[in-house]
């Protein structure tokens, strides 16, 4: 296991999202989170994602179809709407981003981050 986790600023990711990752012949090589200026809200991100991306790979969800998902999704984003793609009931991935997003609420909660600030806090970067 070799992957590494950096911040980037938000206009650095690939498309419109705060945290991304990147695999490669099915191993995870790159964990990519905007930089919101608070570490525990890029902590919380890059936790997402590492656990997002584990259940996927193991699960035979290939990076290329959650870029797939989360491009159609964003394309077709309404004016206003801020969901995440991984919780849209046709998300291939929804499974795997809903585990993460609730050990992310646990952690954000032992850490004593409020949720509300830090969701916030991330649109505010789209």
């Amino acid at each position: 296991m070799n992957f590494t986790v950096r911040d980037i600023p938000h206009a650095s990711q690939r498309y419109p999202t705060v945290g991304d990752w990147i695999a490669s012949r099915g191993h995870l090589r790159h964990v990519l989170v905007s930089n919101t200026g608070h570490d525990d809200y890029n902590f919380l991100v890059a936790l997402h994602e590492q656990i997002e991306a584990w259940l996927c790979l193991k699960r035979g969800i290939t990076q290329e179809c959650v870029d797939a998902f989360d491009q159609a999704f964003e394309a077709a984003r309404p004016d206003g709407n801020t969901d995440e793609p991984g919780d849209a009931p046709d998300a291939p991935y929804r499974r795997e981003h809903r585990f993460a997003e609730s050990i992310e609420r646990l952690v954000a909660h032992e850490l004593g981050v409020d949720w509300a600030a830090y969701e916030a806090a991330l649109a505010a970067l789209e």
